[in-house]
């Protein structure tokens, strides 16, 4: 198992945490989309935090998207993640560009600018539960963590790294999620404080190579830490040559005859995964013979 994300209680259960490696997820959508390298932690960090937010969600079937949208070069990001440990992601400027911030890094939070963070639950009901926040600080982690308290009063601390190597692919990639539950003592939530307020970033805790378990024990390892549960977690595009002649068929007959019309053969592009399907003329009159 190469990336994989653990859920974890601790404080008899007063505390949940969640904890994740990410490297190989994040390089593949680095890779996907030639994203530039402050694009990759901008993106990457996003989607760390959707895989362990999508862990949250309780049905098979649901769907949690997350939507950055601001007014610097990025323009925005969209990434979407399951319950079973399956994310996906693009953003609207992949090469866009950014000088390192004042301490040298990666500057997340100028490329995305300011904006909103809109998440968007589909748990099959009639409508997709939809709940936005004002960005913080447009460096993901503190924006998720403002999107808990506001949205969801959970207290929360998510924190998230990307740290690239000189040739621009992802060196590491992770983080963690450590929430509060609403009966949690007054001595646990000041420990708990405590110790987030003296830990080491969770950049330099991957650079260090430690694993998801290493770090929830560094975190909560003397409030009777017990983890619960190891998911394996990966990139993945769910989309198919079939899936997007549904796609095509969804225009209704006369689109579809407007477009053999024209003569030219289309194309159809999946924006989370960067992969073209190309159909011929004959292929989109079958499709109209066919009723399909």
């Amino acid at each position: 198992m190469s990336d994989y994300l653990i859920r974890a209680t601790a404080a008899d259960a007063q505390i949940r945490a969640f904890a994740v490696n990410s490297r190989d997820m994040v390089e593949t959508a680095r890779s996907r989309h030639n994203l530039s390298p402050v694009v990759t932690a901008a993106l990457g960090r996003l989607m760390t935090g959707a895989v362990m937010m999508g862990s949250m969600l309780k049905g098979e079937k649901d769907i949690l998207t997350l939507q950055v949208n601001g007014d610097g070069p990025v323009g925005g990001l969209t990434v979407t993640a399951d319950s079973h440990g399956n994310v996906k992601g693009y953003a609207n400027a992949p090469q866009a560009m950014m000088p390192p911030n004042a301490i040298g890094k990666l500057d997340v939070g100028g490329v995305i600018g300011n904006g909103y963070l809109t998440v968007i639950k589909d748990m099959g009901m009639k409508e997709p539960y939809s709940s936005q926040v004002a960005l913080q600080t447009g460096e993901i982690g503190d924006d998720l963590t403002y999107y808990f308290a506001a949205s969801e009063q959970i207290p929360s601390c998510v924190a998230l790294g990307i740290l690239m190597e000189k040739n621009n692919t992802v060196k590491q990639a992770g983080g963690f999620i450590v929430q509060l539950m609403p009966f949690a003592q007054e001595e646990i939530i000041t420990r708990l404080e405590e110790k987030i307020a003296g830990i080491d970033s969770v950049t330099n805790m991957l650079d260090e190579g430690n694993t998801p378990e290493q770090i929830l024990e560094l975190l909560l390892g003397d409030m009777g830490l017990e983890i619960t549960e190891k998911t394996p977690v990966q990139f993945k595009c769910n989309c198919t040559r079939e899936r997007v002649k549904k796609v095509l068929v969804s225009l209704g007959r006369k689109e579809l005859e407007d477009l053999i019309a024209e003569g030219e053969d289309v194309k159809l592009h999946c924006h989370f995964c960067n992969k073209d399907y190309g159909f011929t003329i004959e292929e989109l009159k079958k499709l109209v013979m066919n009723g399909e």
